[in-house]
């Protein structure tokens, strides 16, 4: 299957490295400190959301500031040895021009860019939590990073493992290709489903990408 695009959104952990067992090791001691429950803590969706609409999900506005900083800084902290590259991420990411494509992710700037630097990605465009006024499985993510690469929504395709991050590049009228990473094939919602990026190559053309996935 061929498909033809001006730019790739590739939401990160889940998509393009891992970092469940840091995410779950951090959020669990978080949790802890709070003084949450695990029946509390088990109702709530961690993956593909940002942070900061988890925590205020969580607890009362006034604590949302502190308890916010403290999940990021256990997340940074952790980050060393917590962080692998999935199958097939270097192999796409190096064969696309820099300019063609982005990392759009829920979480903070700060955090997105220590996962990425210590699996060795340096993206020259980065969505982060920072940068929006609504996360996942708002569309208003994705529809920034098409800004900044100058790209027709309808002409970008999304790459995301959770629900959420599906749902919002469904919503930007985008090409969705689901990955079954996190989240089995049955839970995804998508033009495309695959195991992961090792299923998908693409080629540059003189008006953008050419994408190709296996069958």
């Amino acid at each position: 299957m061929k498909i033809p695009a001006d730019a790739l959104l590739f939401d990160n952990d889940g998509t393009l490295v891992s970092s469940l067992e840091s995410v779950q090791r951090c959020w669990t001691r978080w949790a802890a400190e709070y003084g949450l429950t695990e029946e509390e803590f088990g109702r709530v969706e961690l993956h593909g959301r940002p942070a900061a609409e988890i925590v205020a999900d969580l607890l009362p506005a006034a604590r949302v500031p502190e308890a916010l900083a403290r999940i990021e800084q256990l997340e940074v902290e952790d980050t060393a040895g917590g962080v692998a590259v999935l199958p097939g991420t270097r192999a796409l990411l190096e064969s696309l021009p820099p300019e063609r494509w982005a990392v759009v992710t829920s979480a903070t700037r700060r955090l997105a860019e220590a996962r990425l630097a210590e699996a060795g990605i340096r993206p020259k465009n980065l969505i982060a939590a920072d940068d929006i006024s609504r996360g996942k499985p708002d569309p208003e993510p994705f529809l920034l990073a098409a800004a900044r690469l100058g790209a027709d929504p309808a002409r970008c395709v999304v790459f995301e493992d959770a629900p959420a991050g599906l749902a919002a590049g469904r919503a930007a009228g985008m090409t969705t290709v689901a990955l079954t990473t996190t989240h089995p094939a049955e839970e995804l919602s998508a033009d495309v489903v695959v195991g992961d990026l090792s299923a998908v190559s693409a080629q540059a053309t003189p008006g953008g990408v050419e994408i190709t996935v296996a069958d």
